[in-house]
């Protein structure tokens, strides 16, 4: 079975950083891509970020790029979310998410396929 648990969010100011991280339990991590969702109140959930199963290919929404940066480690089933320069636009509660097929990170119709975590708050004050 699988399982995602996010870590790693907090109250931080403008400009300040946070390392997210999701520890993901079951089978063949490794085989899997990984990506980062965000939903602020009252808004849909967005994609932020993904990485294919051996790391070596990343995509990035463009709210988030230059800023945040994702990668992944398949001996600790860990994948983290680096956050540079955070506004206060970035406050949400933020999602690991885990699926078969890197390529439908980039495809909205696909928006709510795989694995979700529990999410985890991350609120930047101005």
């Amino acid at each position: 079975q699988v399982q995602l648990v996010e870590s790693g969010g907090g109250l931080v100011q403008t400009g300040g950083s946070l390392r997210l991280s999701c520890a993901a339990s079951g089978p063949a991590f490794s085989s899997d891509a990984m990506g980062w969702f965000r939903q602020a109140p009252g808004k849909e959930r967005e994609f932020l970020a993904a990485i294919n199963r051996n790391g070596l290919s990343t995509n990035y929404a463009d709210s988030v790029k230059g800023r945040f940066t994702v990668s992944r480690d398949n001996a600790k089933n860990t994948v983290w979310l680096q956050m540079n320069s955070l506004k206060p636009d970035d406050t949400a509660v933020y999602y690991c998410n885990r699926r078969t097929i890197y390529d439908s990170y980039d495809d909205p119709r696909y928006r709510g396929l795989g694995y979700w975590g529990q999410g985890t708050q991350v609120t930047v004050s101005s």
